[in-house]
């Protein structure tokens, strides 16, 4: 997945719904009314639950989960 794709598909997270992101060899990682945190300057794919900034790295992504 680019990070293109990953940020398009993130652009459901409107602090109301939750995300699971599974990663190849990786535990998931799950954030609760979740963020997506605009598109900056150094172009990282960055969630927010609104106590903690996530980077996500899209190539090692296998699935996400948005509810």
């Amino acid at each position: 997945m680019t990070t293109e794709q990953l940020r398009l598909a993130l652009t459901e997270l409107n602090g109301l719904r939750d995300v699971r992101v599974a990663f190849d060899h990786a535990p998931s990682l799950l954030v609760r009314k979740a963020l997506l945190i605009p598109k900056e300057g150094d172009t990282l794919i960055k969630i927010t639950d609104g106590s903690h900034i996530f980077l996500v790295d899209a190539g090692r992504v296998a699935w996400i989960e948005i509810g």
